[in-house]
């Protein structure tokens, strides 16, 4: 108003200056009042411009004065101010404050049913049961008596394949030698997190079926259930609303050419272990030819939206200062990024997911939990995140010249043996311990599996490589006692056929290992 009445002075003064230089009759007159109407009215004129009220800046000036005679003049200026503004830009003030924290208010927005602008994302289940392509019907048919789910996603190496009901398994009189490949439905009919919900209900009715799987770039991100529209509706018409947790907002990033094969996340959080932990995940990106994705996270409390929350990024942007130094030791293409969320879990999934991630290289303490096998946040993920995983606990000065990897065929043990090759450049004169693991009371194997990781770790590595079978009761302990015995830096741990990933996943051996070995403690998870 003060700026609005000042405008108007300038005006009317000007108008009488000019008449009196000019000696064109303008109908200034020379008296204050006539200035004093200018300013008043410009006064009205402004706050209706930038308000959009005109009826409130009329009402305002009129009860300032209490003067019926500026009544003509405010209602002139104050509504051709209107005009003029909303044929300039629509919306007052206050809209372009909110829209710059991000709140978007569209009060003449038709009024639609809740699920009308849902989509596949909004409504899916995130945590989705899968099942191997390879698994045996025998165990198929536990799994299904063992859950209530009337149906599993068939995955190969992380990609959906195909989709097994109760159905196909009773259809299957023989169960001996055949699995989940000879007997599920392959290419499965998808939707995408994107699509709304409206085409989601046309597959299930188009398609006559209760499940669709929710897919993005042939990954499974979740699975979508008639159950799942039946309950969001059921919400609605009894008022209630579920409560929901935003999504992690991005507030920094840097980009490198996007030329690797693949993406290497690694999430950094301890300054401590953040340069071993990146220089872990360049060493692995290096050999796969994958670009580096490094996040921090900015963890804030459950009221505050993470999209409007003010935070300071000194300090996540100098824990990140050094995958720039990374991008050209290593020659590779790093990409950084700062996330503000309400949980860790959240955001390095969120980023998975967006940022099409193929390795996640995480820290570990090394510690359990009550409650959980790895803690909160890594168990969620190991749960979660459908892409290979390497789980690292580092002490805080790690060395990386003596490794043990311990083996015995089981599928992410292999998965170790093949990121062996791209560790070891972590040193200039690493050595491989290479050895089998048994208990007494088994048979000794053919030493053929070792023999199998050593022709290979000797035709893709250029290290001094020490292979034997050892026998213990106690796996855990064993390892140690062989890792202390060959001074060795760093354990490279897989999981075997023989039940060593059930025990890894309920926390036995891997807790063990990490809470007794003082050194560097590498977990490989597959795909799943």
């Amino acid at each position: 108003m003060i700026l609005g009445s000042a405008l108007g002075y300038l005006v009317g003064h000007g108008a009488q200056v000019l008449q009196l230089w000019s000696g064109l009759p303008l109908g200034a007159s020379a008296d204050a009042g006539f200035v004093t109407t200018f300013a008043l009215a410009g006064m009205g004129a402004f706050f209706s411009a930038v308000t959009r009220g005109p009826i409130t800046a009329i009402v305002i000036v009129f009860e300032i004065t209490t003067d019926f005679g500026l009544v003509l003049p405010l209602m002139i200026s104050s509504v051709t101010a209107y005009l003029i503004g909303e044929s300039i830009a629509s919306g007052s003030v206050y809209k372009y404050l909110l829209d710059l924290k991000g709140v978007s208010i569209q009060p003449n927005a038709p009024t639609e049913p809740r699920l009308a602008h849902m989509r596949a994302i909004d409504m899916m289940q995130r945590n989705v049961e899968t099942l191997s392509v390879d698994m045996p019907l025998e165990q198929a048919i536990q799994a299904f008596n063992q859950s209530h789910h009337r149906g599993f996603p068939v995955l190969d190496r992380g990609e959906l394949i195909g989709i097994v009901t109760q159905t196909d398994l009773t259809r299957e009189t023989r169960h001996d030698g055949k699995v989940l490949r000879d007997v599920m439905t392959a290419n499965p009919v998808v939707v995408r997190p994107s699509d709304r919900l409206i085409h989601v209900l046309y597959q299930l009715n188009h398609y006559k079926i209760s499940r669709l799987p929710v897919v993005d770039r042939h990954k499974l991100v979740g699975i979508i259930t008639r159950a799942d529209i039946i309950r969001a509706e059921s919400e609605r018409l009894a008022g209630e609303t579920a409560p929901e947790t935003e999504a992690s907002y991005c507030v920094y990033q840097t980009r490198d050419p996007e030329i690797g094969l693949g993406r290497v996340l690694v999430p950094i959080a301890n300054p401590a272990t953040a340069q071993p932990l990146l220089q872990i995940a360049a060493a692995l990106a290096k050999h796969k030819h994958y670009e580096l994705e490094c996040l921090q996270v900015i963890i804030i409390s459950r009221h505050l939206s993470p999209a409007e929350t003010p935070v300071s990024l000194m300090s996540s942007r100098q824990m990140l200062s050094s995958a720039d130094q990374l991008a050209k030791q290593w020659d590779i293409s790093v990409h950084t990024q700062i996330r503000v969320a309400h949980d860790v879990s959240q955001a390095v999934t969120e980023t998975i997911r967006q940022r099409t991630i193929d390795l996640l290289v995480m820290g570990w303490s090394g510690n359990s939990v009550v409650g959980y096998v790895y803690g909160n946040t890594v168990d969620r993920l190991i749960r979660s995140v459908s892409c290979q995983l390497v789980l690292a606990k580092l002490p805080l000065m790690p060395q990386f010249n003596q490794w043990l990897l311990p083996t015995a065929g089981g599928p992410n043990s292999r998965q170790a043996l093949r990121l062996l090759p791209g560790l070891i450049q972590l040193s200039d004169r690493a050595q491989i311990n290479l050895c089998n693991i048994q208990r007494p009371s088994q048979p000794l194997q053919s030493p053929s599996p070792l023999h199998e990781n050593l022709q290979f770790l000797e035709e893709n590595v250029d290290s001094k490589i020490i292979a034997t079978t050892i026998q213990g009761e106690n796996i855990a302990q064993t390892v140690i006692d062989r890792a202390q015995a060959q001074n060795c830096d760093v354990i490279l741990l897989g999981a075997t056929q023989s039940g060593l990933l059930e025990k890894m996943i309920q926390g036995n051996i891997p807790e063990a290992i990490a809470r007794e070995f003082p050194g560097v403690v590498l977990l490989v998870r597959d795909r799943l």
